[in-house]
């Protein structure tokens, strides 16, 4: 009889088991492994192909701007998250990278990782364009975009950034925006031209 109780409670016991709702049941390490792995798909198609910016212009982008320890970095298209990287490591800035694609989002996570710069870079998935994105306590943005994405976002820079705000672009200008925004410095380094504003006072 003791038998039979067992084998009952041991049948019981598994059936319960099995019904449970997933919500219900402990993961197990591949259940953990693949939420680990999964990335959100991206809210829209991204503006632009993703091309790096290169290490000697990056650093001269980051130069131009004049950034320092007390800088707060934000790159908008931050890619595979090199200039939020190199104004960490080099810099001593903190630093924000921003990008709507989940696969570019994967990458800069792994390269601040990489880099142990974990304690001064943060990498965000979102849209540029998106109006709970701030940008208010950025003291630096950097760009590297298309014409027309820059023009669409100069009216926000403008209002939303500090004075003193530093913009530095690779390889495009502004002189699309309504009314065109002049760079106040271009310098050609390895090829490209890198491109600098400040948002006056007001």
């Amino acid at each position: 009889m003791r038998v039979l109780v067992l084998v009952v409670t041991l049948i019981v016991a598994f059936v319960v088991s099995t019904t449970q709702p997933t919500s219900a049941r402990q993961p197990n390490t591949s259940d953990v492994s693949l939420q680990a792995q999964a990335q959100p798909p991206p809210t829209r198609t991204p503006d632009v192909i993703f091309v790096p910016t290169r290490e000697p212009v990056r650093r001269a982008m980051l130069k131009l701007a004049n950034v320092t320890k007390d800088d707060l970095v934000i790159d908008l298209g931050c890619g595979a998250g090199d200039i939020v990287v190199t104004a960490a490591k080099e810099f001593g800035a903190r630093a924000i990278g921003v990008d709507i694609d989940p696969v570019r989002v994967k990458e800069a996570n792994e390269n601040v990782t990489k880099n142990n710069v974990q304690d001064r870079v943060k990498i965000i998935q979102g849209d540029i364009f998106d109006p709970n994105l701030k940008l208010g306590d950025a003291t630096v943005i950097t760009l590297y975009l298309l014409p027309s994405l820059n023009a669409k976002l100069a009216p926000r820079l403008k209002k939303e950034l500090k004075p003193g705000t530093r913009i530095v672009s690779h390889a495009f200008d502004m002189m699309q925006a309504e009314p065109p925004w002049p760079a106040e410095k271009t310098q050609e380094v390895d090829g490209a031209n890198i491109y600098l504003w400040t948002i006056p006072k007001r």
